[in-house]
């Protein structure tokens, strides 16, 4: 298949458009949960959105609304990643649980509310439940230009807060100490931090699903961080590479396949990785050749 050929259809131009827009925004702002060492905190998140996701699909359906509308099923995906990410750190300050259990703690307990709630809704007689499985492995030709319009209003919106908030969250993610000093207190920022990466995460359900929505958070950065100095280099790109590994998946899942999108965007962004890792100006192979010779005894 020829790229005009592949542009030429609706759903694969839905599919690339539509997971590049994930990519870029979850691989731009996942740099702060890599930065401050809370890589976890994304699969927090997404197996918390997906009781938020159905919560939000049964208030919505019981009032009478659409209850697959995209933007209340983001709201309510968005409150409770942002719930679950606030309650596990909650739970490390008020207590001597370690951040990384306190956060498998709260991940499983919520993702097993999740399952619940879809064993229940399967089993319903609910008007509009086909597909809402999707939201565990995800489904990316299911997108649509309304879900395409959704995805890049609130990302954008998301970004636009970032930028805005720049000095303060990048000060908080390096020094929070010297950020307290200053008054940027901790409290009120880390919520901020984690309703962005909240958003840059829930975005992609549908596509990709909450269980492999962690690697377009975290991969993007952990490459990005091999080839970049600054912060603002490092999210720059790692949104680039998020949105390109996501489009050249997209691209191979469709030209190759079928075979499903989301694990064709993770290998992807996997070997952008495992390139960086080597290739890189701190990868494995520079380091190899600065390494100075050993002096041969006589």
């Amino acid at each position: 298949m020829s790229p005009a050929e592949f542009f030429a259809d609706h759903t694969f131009t839905m599919v690339t458009a539509g997971t590049s827009v994930i990519g870029g925004i979850a691989g731009a702002l996942g740099s702060f949960v890599y930065l401050r060492r809370q890589s976890l905190i994304s699969d927090v998140i997404s197996h918390a959105a997906l009781p938020g996701t159905l919560l939000a699909f049964l208030l919505l359906g019981a009032a009478g609304l659409d209850a697959r509308a995209l933007p209340g099923l983001l709201f309510g995906a968005t409150v409770a990643g942002t719930a679950a990410v606030l309650a596990a750190n909650a739970l490390t300050r008020s207590t001597r649980v370690a951040i990384d259990t306190a956060m498998a703690v709260v991940l499983s307990s919520l993702f097993g509310l999740g399952m619940l709630l879809m064993q229940y809704i399967q089993r319903s007689p609910l008007p509009g439940k086909g597909g809402i499985q999707d939201y565990l492995f995800g489904n990316a030709s299911t997108i649509t230009r309304a879900d395409l319009a959704v995805s890049l209003a609130v990302g954008a919106a998301t970004v636009a807060v970032v930028i805005a908030c720049w000095k303060e969250f990048a000060l908080s993610t390096f020094d929070r100490d010297l950020a307290g000093l200053l008054g940027f207190h901790p409290r009120i920022l880390d919520p901020l931090v984690f309703l962005a990466v909240t958003v840059a995460t829930v975005i992609g359900l549908k596509a990709v699903g909450l269980v492999l929505m962690v690697a377009f958070v975290i991969t993007p950065p952990a490459a990005a961080r091999q080839w970049t100095r600054t912060l603002s280099s490092m999210v720059a790109l790692s949104g680039v590479l998020g949105a390109a590994g996501a489009a050249l998946g997209s691209y191979l899942s469709i030209v190759f396949g079928p075979v499903p999108t989301g694990p064709v965007i993770v290998l992807v962004l996997f070997a952008v990785l495992v390139i960086s890792l080597l290739l890189s100006p701190r990868g494995v192979v520079p380091r190899a050749y600065r390494r100075p010779l050993t002096p041969v005894s006589p």
